[in-house]
């Protein structure tokens, strides 16, 4: 049975990806950062709970992953967003979104890519965002961060890749999620869909399909990739 770490696991997209692979054979280790959020997911075999902002946190999960016996796929799901015009972002809005979107993603793979090097390889998926590919108004912060996992994406799939480990990056568009409804008023979601070529915002199963295939043996000569589910937003 292959092992996959997939961080954000309790909700939203994460929740989907820990559904499609467990439904696929794999054992699930999920993450979240409080016991409470995970009670209606059933397709996490184990948890680990950290708080990203944490230094301590995210070390006992780094420490974690390397007392695993092994370890096939890391997904780094876990992401937050800030929207703020520029002058209005403080240096702690800052700091956070940075521990979270990008810190984090660093060091886990960091000790994922160490763990799937001891063995046969592995497979690494960053979720970035279609706000890493255009921007718009009041998301410097987020497209600051979320492309600055394409830089780690695209570095970290030339250092490993003699190691067999095949690191990709999912940008996702507008998905039917909880961080989604957060940030957009219903009738800008409306808005939205009315600008996406398919008419319709991508539910959550729809890019836990694109994580798994890029993390199966399927994938074998793909790495250092940015795939955009978007429904054709950002070449409209």
């Amino acid at each position: 049975m292959k092992n996959v770490i997939i961080t954000g696991a309790s909700r939203g997209i994460g929740y989907a990806i820990a559904e499609v692979f467990k439904l696929n054979g794999w054992y699930v280790i999920g993450t979240a950062t409080h016991k409470n959020s995970t009670n209606e997911n059933k397709y996490v075999d184990q948890w680990i709970y950290a708080d990203f902002n944490i230094d301590s946190d995210l070390d006992y999960l780094c420490q974690e992953i390397g007392n695993l016996s092994d370890l096939d796929a890391c997904v780094n799901n876990a992401g937050i967003n800030i929207i703020k015009r520029q002058n209005l972002v403080s240096k702690d809005d800052y700091s956070l979104m940075n521990k979270i979107n990008l810190r984090s993603p660093y060091f886990i793979s960091a000790k994922a890519a160490k763990k799937m090097s001891e063995y046969n390889g592995g497979k690494i998926v960053n979720l970035s965002s279609i706000w890493s590919v255009v921007t718009k108004e009041h998301r410097t912060l987020y497209s600051t961060f979320k492309t600055g996992l394409l830089g780690l994406t695209r570095s970290m799939s030339i250092e490993w890749a003699n190691q067999n480990i095949l690191v990709n990056a999912i940008s996702p568009g507008f998905v039917n999620t909880e961080l989604t409804q957060k940030s957009l008023s219903s009738e800008q979601q409306q808005d939205m869909a009315k600008k996406v070529p398919l008419g319709r915002f991508a539910e959550p199963s729809e890019i836990a399909k694109a994580v798994l295939f890029l993390c199966s043996e399927k994938n074998t000569y793909i790495t250092g990739q940015n795939i955009v589910i978007d429904g054709g937003f950002t070449i409209r």
